[in-house]
C-alpha cells in the first residue's frame, strides 16, 4: 500500500527550499477514484497574458478534468523577456473562475517572482507557484535561475510530480521525482515540429523506467520566441510507455483521459 502524502506548496517567493509537508499518516490509495486529467495546446498571443488566461479558462471547461495541464509558459508565449505573472495577477481571474465552475487544478506555464520558469497551480481559490523549472536552457540561463528541487501535488490521493520541458531531458530529473512516490508525471513543454520525436522518446522512457503515467502538454502552431511551428501532439503515457491518447498537431487541439 503506497500511503497518502500531503503537499504544502512553496509561497511565491524567493526561497527556493523545498517547501513539502509530508504525511504519512492518510489513507492509501484504495480509497481514492480514478482521476480525469487533460493535456492542453492552447493557441497563443505572445505577451498577452490576459487574452492567454482567457483561453486557458476555455479549455478548462471545454476539458471537464480535475487536472488540466498546459504547455511551457503558456500563458505568455516562449518569450523570455516577458514580465513576470504574480499568483495574485488579475489577468488571471478567469482562469480562477473556470477552476471554480470545474473543480479543476490548472497547470500553468509562466515566468515569476525571482526569475523562474515556472508552473503555476491555479484552483477556484487562486493561483500558487507549484514548481520551478530545474534544468534551463542555455538562453533561459541568461534570464532566469534554477528551482532547487522536485515538486509532488496530491489531487485526490494522486501524486503528480511536475516537470518543464528540458527537465523531461534529463533522467535525474525524473529520479528524483519518482523518489519522492509519484504516481504521474506532469510535464509542461515546447518542442519545434522537427523535435516531436524527443517528446516521444523522453515520456517512454519515464514512464517505462519508474511504471508512471506520464501527461505531457505540449505547445502547437507559434508560440512566440522564434517557434512558428511547434510541435503539438500533446499526449498521456501509460505506465508501459504505450501512448494512451494523443492530440494533433494544431493549437486548440486537447486530450482528456480518466487513469485509475
Amino acid at each position: 500500500m503506497r500511503p497518502r502524502y500531503e503537499v504544502i506548496l512553496r509561497a511565491d517567493h524567493e526561497d527556493d527550499r523545498p517547501a513539502a509537508r509530508v504525511d504519512r499518516t492518510a489513507g492509501g490509495a484504495e480509497s481514492r477514484t480514478p482521476l480525469r486529467l487533460a493535456v492542453v495546446q492552447p493557441p497563443c498571443v505572445p505577451v498577452d497574458v490576459a487574452a492567454n488566461a482567457l483561453v486557458h479558462a476555455a479549455a478548462v471547461r471545454a476539458a471537464n478534468a480535475r487536472l488540466v495541464v498546459f504547455p511551457e509558459l503558456s500563458l505568455t508565449g516562449y518569450e523570455l523577456d516577458a514580465p513576470v505573472v504574480s499568483v495574485d495577477d488579475p489577468r488571471l481571474a478567469p482562469l480562477v473562475e473556470a477552476c471554480a465552475e470545474t473543480n479543476a487544478v490548472a497547470l500553468a506555464g509562466a515566468p515569476t517572482v525571482g526569475d523562474h520558469i515556472a508552473m503555476l497551480a491555479v484552483t477556484g481559490g487562486g493561483a500558487t507557484v507549484a514548481y520551478r523549472k530545474m534544468w534551463l536552457g542555455d538562453a533561459e540561463a541568461r534570464r532566469f535561475r534554477p528551482g532547487a528541487a522536485p515538486v509532488v501535488l496530491d489531487v485526490d490521493g494522486w501524486r503528480v510530480g511536475l516537470a518543464i520541458c528540458k527537465d523531461t531531458g534529463v533522467a535525474a530529473h525524473a529520479d528524483r521525482t519518482a523518489a519522492l512516490g509519484i504516481d504521474v508525471y506532469a510535464a509542461g513543454v515546447l518542442e519545434s515540429a522537427r523535435d516531436a520525436a524527443m517528446t516521444d522518446q523522453r515520456a517512454h522512457r519515464i514512464a517505462t523506467a519508474h511504471r508512471l503515467w506520464v501527461a505531457v502538454a505540449s505547445f502547437a502552431g507559434s508560440t512566440g520566441g522564434g517557434y512558428r511551428e511547434a510541435a503539438g501532439r500533446s499526449g498521456v503515457w501509460s505506465p508501459d510507455g504505450e501512448v494512451f491518447a494523443r492530440a494533433g498537431t494544431d493549437p486548440g487541439e486537447s486530450v482528456s483521459v480518466s487513469i485509475g
